[in-house]
């Protein structure tokens, strides 16, 4: 590839991540160098089956400086989240909250953010709404890839259907289970399951018996963690409307029918049920069981994960998001994907730039390196974060519950200056070093 000439990007996975990555690469490249971007995606259309993610500060930020966010508001999708509070289950006491509003009440860092909670179709939307406004942006569906093969030229893909791209440089963002890490970074990495689904559906409130127009009350604002004896169900709103509850828990299934998230119908749906009654009877809030039972649909999403480190990076293919790292839904999860595309868009920026201006001759690897050399650390340590998801489903007796309970407010007190930390981080604005 000449260096004056814009690059040709190939990206695999039309999800979230694929998405801002290429909105990423687009944003930061010098405008005469826009690379070609186009973005494969095996399903038919972008899938948006998913529940309803907490967009942190960081995250909402990183959607604002790549137009995504705008479009998303303008769509008036999701509801402000102020705070994540915690709750006892048996008792209904707030215990602590795990705050976004900032010292001010107007959000952490600057400018200043609170958090979004918003369901993962509507979050795809919106970006999706971002992307079509970039005509050097191309989504193709009905894609699958049965072959990779790099070369000092490029990368080649080639599909089920026979048809082929070449690019100079492929990004995988293609998932867990990616393709681009399993046909060609590393193989050998492949995913566990972790034994735990996240159970999650959307329920609409009821209304009060003598008042068929107010709607029953909840306990929280706009969302709220609830600790029980058998693990943690989320309630929580995910639009400004208050009409609908996401609920969504964490369970032990040692059986899963998919690798993918499902419907579940029938008696399997009917059983499911009655697991999430089971874990969290003896509410103090009734609504809770309200959810449970008036939830419209469940589905099953299992929880894979890689093992910590692995290889991210050949010399013309980069990993993204839960392709290099997937581990188990800790808060900022949606947050470190947007972090990965942009950091990586900005490292690949510096050497398109240094390269035109005959400032470096090494290979786009230099690029790759940089960024593996500046994430390293903070996906290490999100690893090690995220390791107490998994023993959250896990029984404790009366003592060990009410020990912890004492043990959270603690816990988020002390670690708050840490997670607010990330939370006003811009990986816009973080040094290179190159």
């Amino acid at each position: 590839m000449a260096p004056q000439q814009p690059m040709n990007i190939l990206i695999l996975g039309g999800g979230i991540a694929g998405l801002t990555t290429a909105l990423a690469l687009t944003k930061y490249a010098p405008a005469n160098l826009v690379p070609k971007i186009t973005i494969f995606e095996v399903r038919p259309e972008p899938a948006t089956m998913g529940g309803a993610v907490n967009l942190t500060p960081n995250a909402l930020r990183l959607l604002h400086h790549l137009g995504a966010l705008q479009e998303i508001r303008a769509r008036d999708y999701g509801k402000e989240c102020l705070a994540v509070q915690v709750f006892e289950l048996y008792s209904g006491q707030q215990l602590a909250e795990s705050s976004f509003a900032g010292p001010e009440g107007k959000g952490l860092g600057s400018p200043p953010f609170t958090g979004l909670r918003i369901t993962r179709g509507d979050s795809l939307k919106g970006v999706l709404a971002a992307i079509e406004k970039h005509p050097n942006i191309t989504l193709t569906c009905g894609k699958k890839t049965v072959d990779i093969h790099e070369d000092d030229e490029g990368v080649r893909l080639t599909f089920a259907d026979g048809s082929t791209a070449h690019g100079d440089v492929l990004v995988g963002c293609d998932g867990i289970h990616s393709v681009t890490r399993l046909k060609h970074v590393e193989p050998s990495r492949t995913s566990t399951y972790s034994g735990i689904c996240n159970a999650f559906g959307f329920a609409p409130r009821r209304t009060l018996p003598d008042n068929s127009s107010q709607l029953e009350p909840v306990h929280f604002h706009t969302s709220g963690m609830n600790f029980g004896r058998r693990g943690i169900l989320l309630t929580s709103f995910h639009d400004r409307a208050e009409e609908s509850v996401y609920v969504g828990a964490l369970m032990p299934m040692p059986n899963i029918a998919s690798r993918d998230g499902w419907k579940a119908a029938g008696a399997d749906a009917d059983a499911v049920r009655q697991e999430m009654r089971s874990r969290y009877e003896g509410a103090k809030h009734e609504v809770i069981s309200h959810f449970i039972d008036d939830a419209e649909d469940l589905f099953l999403w299992p929880v894979f994960t890689l093992s910590k480190g692995g290889k991210w990076a050949t010399q013309r293919t980069m990993l993204i998001g839960d392709s290099a790292h997937a581990m188990p839904p800790q808060g900022e999860s949606t947050g470190i994907v947007f972090e990965d595309g942009v950091l990586f868009a900005r490292c690949l920026t510096r050497w398109v730039e240094r390269r035109a201006a005959g400032e470096t001759d090494e290979p786009v690897k230099e690029a790759f390196d940089v960024f593996e050399g500046l994430r390293r650390a903070r996906i290490d340590a999100a690893f090690e974060e995220s390791k107490a998801v998994v023993s959250s489903v896990q029984e404790t007796g009366w003592l060990g519950h009410r020990i912890k309970m004492n043990i959270v407010p603690w816990y988020l007190w002390w670690s708050r200056k840490g997670r607010e930390a990330h939370f006003i981080e811009d990986v816009t604005t973080s040094e290179l070093g190159y």
